[in-house]
C-alpha cells in the first residue's frame, strides 16, 4: 500500500484558500508516483520562492514533487470552479488533475500557490485519470518560463518529474507531474460555479479572498466587488496586448483559463505566429477559430462580461443598479485594451512619445506583413537595426516580405515619424531591441524537443530552454533557433493533451 508521509522544512505554508469554507474545494491526496525521476528543474525560481534548490535534488524533495509524500503543513486540496468552454456552459470543472498543496511567501513578500498537476483523479476529474502526459507538462514548462523571460505575466513551472507510469491518451505516453507556481489559481470560473448555484456566502468569501489577495486597496472601496471586477479588467486588457505584441496564441480561453490574477494560466493548445496573420490558429480543438489570434481580445471582454454577471449578487442596491455598473466597468474594456495594444505597438515600433496616425502606421504594417507573409518576430526585430543602420539592415528587413517593395513606402512613413522622436537612434535601437525578442518559441522548435525528450534525449529541450531565457539577447551561436520553420517544418496544429 502507498503510504504518505510527511516532510518537513522543504516548504513554509500557509494556506489561505484552504481555510475558506470547504464547499469550494475538496481535500484530496496525490496519486503514488511508482518510479519518479526528476526532469527539469527551475533553481532561479526556488530561490525566488525562499526555497533551497539543493535539498529538491535530493530524495525528500523528489517525493514531494511526484506527490508521494506530503510536506509539512501542505493542506492538499483540488479547487470547485465551473466555466465556458468554447461559448458552452459547464456547470462543473474543477482541478481534475491538479492539486494546490499549498501556499508560500515569497522572497518579495508575494503569496504564491504551489500545485501539483498531473497528480491524479480529483472528485472533478469526470471519469478521467488526473494523470499528465510528459509531452504536455514538458510544453508547459518550456512556454510558462519562455513567457516570464519575455516579462509577459504567467503561472511558473518550478518542476517536471516524470512518474514512472504509462499515461493513455490517443497513444501511449510516459506520466509526468507539473509542480505549477502561481499567483493563485482562482479563475474566473471559480466565480460563476457559485453564482450559479445561488451560493451568495461562497461568492461573498471567495470575492473577500481575491481582493485581499490580489487588490488589497479594493476593500476600502464602497463597492469591493465592483472594484475587484475593475481590477481584473484592467490587467486582463493588459495581458492580451502583451500576448498579441509576441504573436502568443493561448488556443482555449475559456472562462476557467483565465485567472483573475492577470497571469497567463493553461498552456494548452498554445502556440506563437511565425507569418503575421490576424486569423493565425493551431488548436486542434478549436475548429470554428473561436480563439484565433485576432479574436482574443473579444474573448476576453466576453469572459469579463461572464465575471461581471457572476459578482452582481455582491454589489449592492437594486439589481438595475448592479448591473448597470458592472455593465460600465466591462464596456470599458475595448477602450483599455486598444490603449495598451498602441502603447504595445509604440514600444515595438520605436516611438517614446505618442502622435496622431500611430495606430494607423502600426495597422497598415501589419496589413502589409499579412500579405506578404512577413515573420511576425523578425519583422520587428530587423525594424530595430533599421534605427541605425544602413540601407543593407534596411533591405534585410524587406528579404522578409514576398514583395520587398511593399514595405519600403511604410518604412519611408516610419522613418519619417521616429526623427520627430525625440530618442536617439541609438537609445531607440536599445529601447526596441528590449521590446521585440529575437527568439521565441517557435512551433517547430518545441515540438522538435519534446519529440526527442519523450525519446529519452533532453539535449534539445535544454538548448532551447537556456536560449528562451535571454530572449532579447543576439546569441549567435544559436541564431538557428531565431529562424522560422522551412516548409517541411511548418506545425499546423497543436494539442491540448488532457
Amino acid at each position: 500500500m502507498h503510504t504518505i508521509t510527511s516532510s518537513d522544512g522543504l516548504f513554509t505554508f500557509d494556506n489561505s484558500y484552504a481555510r475558506l469554507p470547504e464547499r469550494l474545494f475538496a481535500r484530496v491526496l496525490p496519486a503514488p508516483a511508482p518510479a519518479p525521476r526528476l526532469l527539469q528543474f527551475n533553481r532561479p525560481l526556488a530561490e525566488e520562492l525562499g526555497l533551497d534548490p539543493d535539498r529538491f535534488m535530493q530524495r525528500e524533495g523528489l517525493d514531494i514533487l511526484s506527490g508521494n509524500h506530503i510536506a509539512s503543513g501542505s493542506d492538499p486540496i483540488a479547487m470547485a470552479y465551473a466555466g465556458h468552454q468554447f461559448g458552452g456552459w459547464v456547470p462543473q470543472l474543477g482541478d481534475g488533475r491538479a492539486i494546490l498543496i499549498g501556499e508560500v511567501i515569497d522572497r518579495q513578500g508575494r503569496r504564491r500557490d504551489i500545485q501539483l498537476k498531473g497528480a491524479g483523479r480529483t472528485p472533478f476529474s469526470r471519469m478521467g485519470d488526473g494523470k499528465a502526459p510528459l509531452g504536455p507538462v514538458l510544453r508547459e514548462f518550456i512556454v510558462s518560463e519562455a513567457m516570464a523571460s519575455l516579462g509577459i505575466p504567467t503561472t511558473r513551472s518550478l518542476a517536471a518529474v516524470a512518474t514512472g507510469e504509462r499515461v493513455v491518451r490517443e497513444m501511449v505516453h510516459a506520466g509526468a507531474v507539473l509542480t505549477r507556481v502561481a499567483a493563485s489559481h482562482v479563475r474566473i470560473g471559480t466565480f460563476q460555479f457559485f453564482y450559479a448555484r445561488k451560493d451568495t456566502e461562497a461568492l461573498q468569501a471567495l470575492a473577500d479572498h481575491a481582493i485581499a489577495r490580489h487588490d488589497p486597496d479594493a476593500a476600502a472601496s464602497d463597492t469591493p466587488a465592483l472594484a475587484l471586477l475593475e481590477r481584473v479588467i484592467a490587467r486582463q486588457a493588459d495581458l492580451i496586448a502583451r500576448w498579441m505584441g509576441v504573436g502568443f496564441i493561448h488556443g482555449v480561453m475559456n472562462t476557467d483559463n483565465m485567472a483573475i490574477s492577470g497571469e497567463t494560466i493553461d498552456y494548452g493548445p498554445c502556440a506563437f505566429m511565425d507569418a503575421y496573420r490576424e486569423a493565425e490558429l493551431f488548436s486542434s480543438i478549436d475548429v470554428g477559430g473561436r480563439y484565433a489570434y485576432g479574436n482574443q481580445p473579444l474573448i476576453a471582454h466576453w469572459n469579463l462580461a461572464q465575471l461581471a454577471q457572476a459578482l452582481l449578487p455582491l454589489l449592492p442596491g437594486p439589481v438595475e443598479a448592479a448591473v448597470e455598473a458592472a455593465q460600465a466597468a466591462v464596456d470599458r474594456f475595448s477602450q483599455m485594451f486598444q490603449e495598451a495594444w498602441l502603447a504595445e505597438m509604440r514600444r515595438k515600433l520605436g516611438l517614446s512619445r505618442a502622435a496622431e496616425g500611430d495606430a494607423e502606421l502600426a495597422a497598415t504594417l501589419l496589413t502589409i506583413m499579412e500579405a506578404n507573409g512577413a515573420d511576425f518576430t523578425l519583422t520587428f526585430r530587423g525594424l530595430a537595426e533599421c534605427a541605425v543602420a544602413d540601407s543593407e539592415t534596411t533591405s534585410q528587413v524587406g528579404d522578409l516580405f514576398k514583395e520587398p517593395a511593399s514595405v519600403a513606402a511604410w518604412a519611408d512613413r516610419w522613418t519619417a515619424r521616429i526623427a520627430d522622436d525625440p530618442l536617439s537612434p541609438a537609445e531607440r535601437r536599445t529601447a526596441m531591441r528590449a521590446a521585440n525578442p529575437l527568439f521565441i518559441p517557435r512551433n517547430h522548435r518545441v515540438e522538435e524537443a519534446l519529440v526527442a525528450a519523450e525519446e529519452g534525449d533532453f539535449c534539445p529541450f535544454e538548448r532551447l530552454r537556456r536560449v528562451l531565457a535571454r530572449p532579447f539577447d543576439d546569441q549567435p551561436e544559436e541564431v538557428e533557433l531565431a529562424r522560422p520553420p522551412q516548409a517541411g517544418e511548418v506545425v499546423t496544429q497543436t494539442f491540448c493533451g488532457t
